[in-house]
């Protein structure tokens, strides 16, 4: 059988790197990677144009989507990870010294939706008494799946206006960091990172001791939050089943390569340095597969249903497929 054609957006990562240079190869396929930078925009085009057979998409963005019938399906690789007590900034002379202190706050955020939001503001609600309802949240860029209608407590900023010039003036009295909130500015384009000015270092982070924090938490709940996850297009698995099967055992191998590298001392960029600090808390810093991420999955997805982002709750089977069972 000749192999099938697939066009592929994911991000050159440690743990991607050995499949994208074809030192890992995917049965049956012939690949197609696309280089689309930053990936976020990968996103978008393919939320809201099919642009691609394999995409790598933000879970909560996935999750919108897939519950509004659209024509792909995730499969439980992951291929970025982070916490989220962590990347959470207040201005000093707001009063802010807990998040339930955020009712009644303007609060920087990318986009209502975006995956770092969805996950910081369950947390705060579900771990610490917010009322995410009494906080305004403001954004500055679009949503990628355009259908959403947002809360009424969701604004945008003024047209011109930067998230990271809003905290400055006192507009805003807390914001995420980075590209979730007050690190760039505007839609996701090429040299999008650099985009916004930011003196986000400046303010101090809400959950003091955040590591310590994290670690306790996911030592309790077994929650370590999932990005960057992996979509098929469904005619393709229709036609292909085997596909499923085929690019999981691919991510994962190429994976393994990466750990290797990555216990031996030999990946020392930043990156590499989080993973490794991350795996003396987690174990596998990046852990593929149902079974693993199954408390993950759960979370996102009742965060998702609370924050008014889901109309109804989402069963595993229509989250993912789980390539394993294929």
């Amino acid at each position: 059988m000749p192999n099938i054609n697939l066009k592929i957006a994911v991000a050159s990562y440690g743990h991607t790197a050995a499949l994208k240079d074809g030192s890992v190869r995917i049965e049956g396929v012939a690949p197609d990677f696309v280089e689309v930078a930053p990936i976020v925009a990968a996103y978008r085009r393919m939320v809201r144009d099919l642009a691609f057979d394999v995409c790598e998409m933000a879970p909560t963005t996935y999750l919108i989507a897939r519950a509004r019938g659209a024509p792909f399906i995730g499969l439980p690789i992951f291929l970025m990870r982070r916490f989220h007590h962590s990347g959470f900034v207040v201005r000093p002379d707001a009063g802010i010294r807990e998040p339930r202190e955020l009712e009644g706050k303007h609060v920087g955020v990318r986009a209502y939706s975006v995956t770092t939001g969805v996950w910081t503001r369950g947390i705060f609600v579900n771990e610490y008494g917010l009322d995410s309802g009494k906080v305004t949240w403001v954004v500055d860029d679009e949503e990628h799946v355009t259908s959403l209608k947002l809360p009424p407590n969701v604004i945008h900023a003024p047209r011109g206006r930067s998230l990271a010039g809003m905290m400055a003036s006192g507009e805003l009295q807390a914001g995420f960091t980075g590209n979730a909130g007050i690190g760039r500015a505007g839609p996701p384009v090429a040299g999008w990172e650099q985009s916004g000015p930011s003196d986000a270092a400046s303010y101090p982070e809400l959950i003091p001791d955040a590591a310590k924090a994290e670690a306790a938490w996911f030592a309790r709940t077994g929650i370590y939050p999932i990005h960057g996850m992996v979509v098929v297009k469904t005619e393709v698995l229709a036609r292909h089943p085997r596909i499923a099967r085929s690019l999981f055992n691919a991510f994962l191998e190429a994976k393994n390569v990466y750990l290797r590298r990555l216990i031996g001392g030999e990946a020392d960029a930043p990156d590499d340095r989080r993973y490794r600090a991350l795996s003396a808390v987690v174990g596998d810093p990046l852990p593929y597969g149902l079974a693993a991420n199954r408390a993950s999955i759960e979370a996102l997805a009742t965060y998702a249903l609370q924050q008014g982002l889901l109309a109804g709750p989402m069963s595993m089977n229509e989250m993912l497929v789980d390539p394993q069972t294929q």
